[in-house]
C-alpha cells in the first residue's frame, strides 16, 4: 500500500503503543503508514530510501534516544544532511522536531523517551501513569532484591525488567504495551502521551481534524 504519510519504529512494540494511542485520539486507521525497521541501524540505513518514494509528502522517525541522545540526534541529523536537508537544528525539540526542505518531503524526528533524556520506549511508556501507580515502587525494590550474580540483564535494560514485572501484576498479568493502554493500565491522556500526539498532529497535517472533532 502505498501512504503519502509514513511513520518509521524500530519495533513492533512502538507501532502498538502508535496503533492505540491513535485510536484513543481519533486519528483514522490508515491516514499513516506506520513501518517496522527492526531495529535502529535499519531504520538509519533505510532513511534515503524511504525519502526517495515518489509519493510521500510527510515522513516522522522514532527512535529511541538510548544512552546518548545527542550521539542518536547526530546519527539522524547527519543522514538528512547526506539526503538534502540543510535546516535540521543542531539539537531537538522538546516538543518533537519537524524540517521542513523546499522540493523535499517534510520529516519529523521523536526521540524516545520525550526528546530531552536518555531513555527507550519502556521510559515513555511509564509515563504514561505507570510511575504514579503504588505497585511501581514495589516493582523497582523487587528489582532490587535480586542477586548480582542473577540478574542477567545489562543495567541500561532495568526498565524494560520493571516494566513488564509491573504489568505482571496488572488484572490481565503480561499484557502487551498497546493493549495495556486500551485497557486503561496506561493513561492515554498522560501529558506525554498528549505531547506526542501534538507532534504527530503538527507532523502531518491533521491539526484542522482535530478542532472539527473538538
Amino acid at each position: 500500500m502505498v501512504n503519502k504519510y509514513v511513520l518509521l519504529v524500530e519495533g513492533k512494540n512502538e507501532k502498538y503503543v502508535f496503533d492505540h494511542l491513535f485510536i484513543h485520539h481519533g486519528i483514522a486507521e490508515g491516514v499513516i503508514g506506520c513501518r517496522v525497521k527492526d531495529g535502529v541501524s535499519k531504520l538509519l540505513e533505510s532513511l534515503q530510501q524511504e525519502l526517495r518514494a515518489s509519493d510521500l509528502e510527510r515522513l516522522g522517525i522514532v527512535l529511541d534516544a538510548d544512552q546518548d541522545l545527542l550521539a542518536r540526534w547526530q546519527a539522524v541529523r547527519n543522514r538528512l544532511a547526506a539526503a538534502g536537508y540543510a535546516g535540521v537544528p543542531v539539537d531537538p525539540n522538546p516538543e518533537g522536531t519537524i524540517v521542513e526542505q523546499e522540493e523535499h518531503p517534510t520529516v519529523g524526528i521523536w526521540l524516545m523517551p520525550d526528546n530531552t533524556l536518555p531513555g527507550m520506549l519502556e521510559h515513555f511508556v511509564s509515563f504514561l501513569g505507570a510511575d504514579k501507580d503504588p505497585l511501581w515502587a514495589i516493582a523497582d525494590g523487587c528489582l532490587d532484591e535480586i542477586p548480582a550474580d542473577r540478574t542477567h540483564f545489562v543495567p541500561s535494560h532495568r526498565i524494560k525488567a520493571h516494566i513488564h514485572t509491573w504489568l505482571a501484576w496488572q488484572e490481565e498479568p503480561g499484557t502487551p504495551f498497546g493493549s495495556a493502554i486500551t485497557k486503561h493500565y496506561l493513561n492515554a491522556d498522560a501529558p506525554h502521551a498528549q505531547q506526542l500526539i501534538a507532534w504527530v498532529r503538527r507532523l502531518f497535517d491533521l491539526c484542522l481534524e482535530t478542532k472539527e472533532e473538538l
